[in-house]
């Protein structure tokens, strides 16, 4: 298909251009008519040199005048405007990219819907990174639980949140993701001051040393990467994650995220120290404002689950009117979720809030590819009675219980059939959202 010309990029309603250009023809129109009164004075009261004469096309008719004249001002504005929108928005687009798409896009994104995505780990970034090609209105909220690697360092040394996976989420909803963004990510090696560390946390550590908050170095370090959309902590609480793990010898307690996730047995339930941390309010607005509330995907119990364990963004959820949807994972998680299908995940979430505070979940329809020899493929709650769908199509919903409702779809990443797909995931989110929507009205 022929690609379409760049000017149509500026005809869609909402732009904030054609009105502005409007009122500018409207001005230079003004400014016309009174040059042109002064004019006619001129042409009537003066004799004018025989050149000027020429150059000012008084041998033509008027009518005809009028029509060149015209015409030869419109190509010029049209030109000079053209230029003048280039030179000014060149900082702000990319190579290869027209003014009129950048401006579109950005227009379009500003409208988008309000989504909250909650998580931790690679499987939140994974959603972000798909999610802000559809709109800016994003809010990540990360779990504060990490307590492993550099993250784990950086806290227990200078007694900061864990950076890493705010960092991750940062670098995931850059406007770009070129050379800045993958020098925030960059990792340090060899030396045993920073070695392991990624510049991004040692750059956020350092921010909220320096403005004496950690939300106020999210805000700062967002600024940096241009993001599209805003991470929040769950709570700016110190919390420690503690589970219950089931192992043959018995119920043992493992306290702290890294460990319960190496831990020998199976995780029965995981809370937070202190029990009743408080939520960052920024965090409450945005999910009793959001048209979309997403769970995962990622680690059941040290990335999601630590997050619905803030009571107050628990009864925030649940008394949001936005679409609320848990995103299950594609392949078990050793450790975690061992054996798992996708009800033993939902009944998870539920035990450890109340039934159906997600009541749509979204699960992989595509088991096609290899996975790596410690994992097994999350099977549906219900074998599906369809082929796997296309990358942007949800399936027919399916009812395991009478909580939970199960959206099949294909959303496995190709070259790793284990972790999800962004492009697939977000296109799938979305048009959920636009199927209900519609079956509202």
């Amino acid at each position: 298909m022929a690609k379409p010309p760049a000017w149509r990029n500026w005809l869609p309603v909402g732009l904030g251009i054609k009105r502005w250009l409007a009122v500018l023809l409207l001005a230079i129109t003004f400014l016309g008519l009174g040059l042109a009164y002064l004019l006619v004075d001129v042409y009537r009261e003066v004799a004018l040199p025989p050149v000027i004469a020429v150059l000012t096309l008084q041998f033509l008719a008027r009518p005809i005048r009028a029509v060149i004249l015209g015409a030869v001002g419109l190509g010029l504005l049209a030109w000079s405007l053209t230029r003048l929108n280039a030179a000014l928005l060149a900082p702000f687009v990319r190579p290869g990219q027209s003014v009129a798409l950048a401006v579109s896009e950005y227009r379009r994104r500003g409208r988008g819907p309000r989504i909250v995505a909650i998580g931790g780990g690679t499987g939140l970034s994974t959603l972000l990174r798909g999610l802000k090609h559809y709109t800016s209105n994003i809010t990540a909220v990360v779990t504060v639980a990490d307590d492993g690697g550099s993250s784990g360092r950086l806290r227990s040394t200078l007694g900061v949140l864990p950076p890493g996976d705010f960092r991750n989420c940062i670098a995931a909803l850059a406007d770009d993701e070129s050379l800045v963004t993958q020098l925030f990510q960059y990792r340090f090696a060899g030396s045993q001051d920073v070695g392991g560390h990624p510049l991004g946390n040692l750059f956020i550590t350092a921010m909220a040393q320096v403005t004496g908050s950690f939300e106020s170095a999210l805000v700062e370090s967002s600024k940096v990467l241009n993001i599209r959309g805003q991470v929040l902590p769950s709570t700016l609480r110190n919390v420690t994650l503690i589970g219950e793990v089931a192992g043959e010898t018995g119920t043992a307690v493992v306290e702290g995220e890294s460990r319960l996730g190496h831990s020998v047995g199976a995780i029965q339930r995981v809370s937070l120290r202190p029990e009743d941390p408080a939520a960052y309010p920024p965090v409450l607005k945005a999910v009793l404002n959001a048209d979309l509330i997403v769970l995962g995907p990622g680690s059941l119990y040290t990335s999601l689950i630590p997050n619905l364990l803030v009571p107050d963004l628990a009864a925030a959820i649940g008394a949001s009117h936005g679409l609320k949807v848990y995103v299950c994972n594609t392949a078990t998680q050793p450790g975690e979720t061992d054996d798992y299908d996708v009800g033993a995940h939902a009944r998870a979430i539920d035990r450890h809030t109340r039934p159906g505070l997600f009541p749509v979940v979204m699960a992989n329809a595509n088991r096609t590819g290899e996975l790596l020899p410690q994992l097994r493929w999350v099977a549906p709650t219900v074998a599906a009675h369809s082929a796997a769908h296309s990358t942007a199509q949800a399936g027919p919903a399916m009812r395991p219980g009478p909580e939970a409702e199960v959206v099949l779809a294909d959303l496995i990443d190709s070259d790793r059939p284990w972790r999800h797909d962004s492009e697939k995931l977000a296109a799938a989110l979305l048009e959920l959202l636009d199927q209900r929507r519609s079956s509202s009205f």
